[in-house]
């Protein structure tokens, strides 16, 4: 497939997306949980730079839809595609949602770190149940917990974070939750430690790398311990069991 580029006004704020590419066991780690439910067609939802792409997009899907409103984020998602990063089934559309035809229906649709960035979230997930097929799944992962929320979050230009009860406020009937668990329970110690003392709009590299190297693995290893009761991210999955 090629690519879809078009001249949308959007351009991201915030420095979310340098972080998370430096976060490769945070990456593998939330990725495990989720490859199961992708399917053959499969909507990323502000795929900003690729990065959740080149984890999650294996051989075994037929379509891959990379929808990214930022012209400058599409264009290197292109770029990696061109270059056989991405598996040549994936598809760049620079827009949202209400670019495309209702007609396209997917196996699922996936948010990873978007939706605590769009101001109404609840026509979004409703939106996004219109472009599910019957049986297919939405994929959502966002920050946990409003009582977390930072300068960090406002420079990111997130509106909010998410508990499992805000979370399920704004699912459509029509979509059935299979999981809600909360991921990365060593993470919130960082979080906390943030919040409380070190009030920083930007994490520092050193930060990200001790985080990623030596609190993710604890938190895989810990998460299924506490049943996922507990963690900086929350992590649900919605399946669509009617039109």
């Amino acid at each position: 497939m090629g690519e879809c580029l078009q001249n949308n006004r959007y351009q991201y704020v915030g420095s979310e997306l340098e972080i998370a590419r430096e976060a490769k066991n945070w990456k593998a780690y939330f990725c495990n949980l989720i490859e199961q439910y992708l399917g053959n067609e499969v909507l990323e939802v502000g795929a900003g730079m690729g990065g959740t792409t080149k984890v999650l997009c294996k051989t075994n899907h037929k379509h891959w839809i990379c929808l990214e409103p930022d012209i400058q984020l599409a264009s290197a998602i292109q770029d990696l595609i061109s270059r056989g990063e991405l598996p040549n089934f994936c598809l760049v559309k620079n827009g949202t949602l209400i670019d495309l035809n209702l007609s396209d229906q997917f196996d699922s649709l996936i948010y990873i770190d978007v939706l605590e960035h769009i101001k109404d979230d609840k026509n979004e997930v409703y939106l996004a149940a219109n472009h599910l097929k019957k049986g297919g799944y939405l994929i959502v992962l966002c920050p946990a917990h409003q009582w977390l929320f930072t300068p960090f979050d406002l420079a990111l230009g997130h509106y909010r974070r998410y508990d499992k009860q805000t979370l399920l406020s704004i699912m459509p009937d029509n979509l059935d939750c299979q999981k809600l668990n909360y991921l990365d329970s060593v993470g919130v110690l960082a979080s906390l430690g943030n919040r409380l003392f070190l009030k920083s709009p930007n994490p520092t590299f050193k930060q990200i790398q001790f985080w990623d190297t030596l609190m993710v693995p604890l938190s895989k290893k810990i998460d299924p311990l506490i049943s996922y009761s507990l963690g900086k991210s929350i992590l649900g999955i919605w399946k669509k069991i009617n039109n």
